[in-house]
């Protein structure tokens, strides 16, 4: 059976200027979704879907085939799945006479997930002809029964259930489990995207994943880049003092100097995760002031945990500073 796996890429994201080709944990974002792909046992194909010759570079760099660049209308901010999706088949069918019986859609913005899942949801829609489609959803964090919309001043519930008197008053514990789909993993048949023009058509098949990561804004960036920090160890890790560690002071009195114990408490898992902890400083720098030992009383009094303190530059695997920034918010 032809199973193809097609993963959207598009340059143009919002919210994280390039953030398909971000690093995360030592690779562009896109190959990881290429990666799971590839070590899928049913994939017989993976194909990125790309408006960027840029993109396309990195993703050939990672195994996957670019056999088109997408055109620029369907890779626009409200260009919808159907679109991307029925454009790739109709143009490997018009092309190449390619066309595979399912479809895996694997969205870059899910870098965490297992490959074993995509072979189990392959599975399923196998098993179950009737299926138009599979799709991973994970337990809502709210129910909606509990949900309303507003009319005119009125609250009219965004769920009614018949067999269920006034949902909204009624125990969470008692009202019906509810799913979120969750963006990780969607596998429909060609048929449906072609004849049905749906991505998911009229029958969809349940995978539950108990969590699920998806990358919406910069904020979901930095939760993920942290997702794995207990399984890092023995590298340099750099922290500067002020504005990371140490919450920023006017005019730098540093003797003012309030602590951030959401990087401490980051810091001194690295720490105890057998990483090497420099910290630094620029402090005194320009006044010629000296801040040693005000510096090391703040730490040990914040409960820092660290290997060396520097006053300037040195040399790490990783440097945390609160000046950074990359290319393209410069």
């Amino acid at each position: 059976m032809n199973i193809l796996a097609i993963i959207p890429a598009r340059s143009g994201s919002k919210s994280i200027p390039h953030k398909n080709i971000m690093s995360i944990h030592g690779k562009p974002l896109i190959a990881h979704s290429i990666e799971h792909a590839l070590a899928s046992k049913f994939i017989s194909r993976t194909i990125v879907s790309t408006d960027s010759e840029d993109y396309a570079t990195v993703a050939k760099k990672h195994g996957a085939e670019i056999p088109f660049l997408r055109p620029a209308e369907y890779a626009q901010d409200m260009s919808t799945d159907l679109e991307v999706f029925y454009h790739a088949l109709n143009h490997l069918k018009e092309t190449e006479g390619y066309l595979p019986e399912i479809v895996v859609h694997l969205r870059p913005t899910s870098p965490v997930r297992d490959p074993k899942q995509i072979d189990e949801m392959i599975k399923r829609l196998i098993e179950n002809p009737n299926w138009d489609s599979i799709r991973s959803v994970a337990p809502a964090p709210e129910t909606p029964f509990k949900m309303w919309f507003e009319k005119n001043g009125v609250l009219v519930p965004v769920v009614e259930d018949e067999n269920i008197v006034e949902a909204y008053n009624q125990p969470r514990q008692s009202l019906p489990k509810v799913y979120l789909q969750n963006a990780s993993i969607d596998i429909t048949r060609s048929k449906t995207i072609l004849e049905k023009r749906s991505m998911t058509g009229d029958v969809i098949g349940a995978y539950i994943m108990n969590n699920n990561f998806d990358i919406d804004n910069i904020e979901d960036l930095a939760k993920l880049r942290d997702i794995k920090i207990n399984n890092v160890d023995n590298k340099t890790f750099c922290f500067d003092i002020d504005g990371v560690i140490a919450q920023l002071q006017k005019d730098n009195n540093y003797e003012l100097s309030e602590p951030n114990f959401v990087t401490i408490e980051k810091i001194n898992k690295l720490y105890s995760n057998n990483n090497y902890i420099i910290l630094f400083t620029a402090r005194g720098t320009k006044t010629g002031i000296n801040w040693e030992e005000i510096t090391k009383k703040q730490m040990d009094k914040w409960g820092v945990k660290y290997h060396e303190l520097k006053f300037g530059k040195p040399a790490a695997d990783y440097y945390i500073d609160d000046r950074l920034i990359n290319i393209e918010q410069l």
